[in-house]
């Protein structure tokens, strides 16, 4: 039991992410940062790491700390995917008791001010590597996360806790952490956030939320869960991002046929239109499998877990199925318009023919006319 409970030690991770572009030239932002950035390495220090791997690391760079007032600070570093996300990540240290540490989480899970800060160095920083930026954009698509890392929980007698004992004596703390609330909630939500919590050893725990997620484990194991969560948070930006652009696109698609309906003539212009617009399907269709594949979770059934817990959380799953819908429905009206190409260009040399046959008539008239 954890009546006895006196100390927790750890750190806020606050995640901010933007799709800033169409794509980051990983190979030259490498060139461009030096020492002072490098690819994600060693964050998957156990639990069969080798079968844990990036197809294409991100790299990370260092940034000054943020002074965040009242002689706070948040150590803060950005990270860049080739798929044009920016996450700028500060990290505040704390320590105190179950009150403490909801006190001091309500301070910043959800300040505005934050986000005003960690865009700002989003942008600072990419005016510094603006030509390994391929085609950037002037209105970010923008995700944020909040972790509660608790590094170690201490009893009285100085000994950690275990998992079991935190959900059995702090469940309604936790779930407090994971929803961004600051009351207690209700016994059925409890428990139902907490049925998908996820343990390795009796010493840590992983309970993920659609906003905020808490990780109970050591600061060099819990790395690899934060990379995992942020991985999937990713996703769901860049699947949000594709979601948005193939609404854009079958409206087009739309409206190209609603102007070439009822003219014949113009419908000689659809296969060009089909064209560009299949590109376009055709773009997205291998850019999301990218994203799909971006990380590899071989024979690692607890990092693979995680992942699948988090995509679940986070509605992964529900984007990329609107994706894949909006895909399908292109697929099929670029059948649609190629049909419709097909239909014209067949009455066109049907009508051709006829004319043809009538003129061969009128001629052959004519000679016999003459003829007579």
């Amino acid at each position: 039991m954890l009546k006895d409970l006196v100390l927790l030690r750890g750190c806020f991770r606050l995640l901010f992410l933007y799709d800033v572009a169409e794509a980051i030239d990983l190979k030259k932002l490498r060139e461009l940062l030096g020492p002072r950035g490098g690819p994600v390495k060693g964050v998957f220090p156990r639990r069969t790491p080798e079968y844990v791997r990036f197809e294409e690391a991100p790299l990370v760079e260092p940034a000054e700390p943020l002074s965040l007032g009242g002689g706070q600070s948040a150590a803060c570093s950005l990270k860049y995917y080739a798929f044009a996300v920016v996450v700028v990540q500060l990290e505040i240290r704390f320590e105190g008791d179950w009150n403490a540490v909801l006190t001091q989480a309500s301070r910043w899970i959800d300040a505005a001010e934050i986000d005003t800060l960690a865009r700002e160095i989003a942008r600072r920083h990419l005016e510094r590597i603006g030509t390994a930026v391929i085609r950037p954009t002037q209105d970010w698509l923008y995700e944020s996360y909040f972790i509660t890392s608790l590094e170690q929980v201490l009893k009285s007698g100085g000994e950690h806790a275990k998992a079991a004992e935190l959900l059995a004596d702090h469940s309604a703390e936790i779930v407090q952490l994971v929803r961004g609330e600051f009351t207690p909630l209700a016994p059925k939500m409890t428990e139902e956030i907490l049925e998908m919590s996820v343990s390795y050893y009796p010493t840590d725990l992983v309970v993920i939320g659609s906003t905020a997620a808490v990780i109970y484990d050591r600061a060099e194991d819990a790395t690899a869960t934060f990379q995992v969560v942020e991985y999937a948070k990713m996703q769901l930006l860049e699947f949000r991002y594709y979601d948005a652009l193939m609404t854009r696109l079958l409206s087009d698609v739309y409206d190209a046929l609603e102007a070439k309906r009822n003219i014949i003539l113009q419908r000689w212009s659809l296969p060009r239109d089909a064209e560009r617009f299949n590109t376009i399907r055709l773009d997205v269709m291998e850019l999301t499998e990218r994203i799909d594949n971006a990380i590899k979770f071989v024979s690692d059934v607890y990092y693979a877990r995680i992942y699948r817990v988090a995509a679940a959380r986070l509605g992964v799953s529900e984007y990329r199925n609107l994706v894949d819908e909006k895909l399908r429905t292109m697929g099929e009206l670029y059948d649609f318009m190629v049909d419709q190409f097909n239909q014209s260009r067949s009455f066109v040399l049907e009508l051709a023919v006829a004319v043809m046959a009538l003129l061969d008539v009128i001629l052959f008239g004519i000679l016999l006319a003459k003829g007579g």
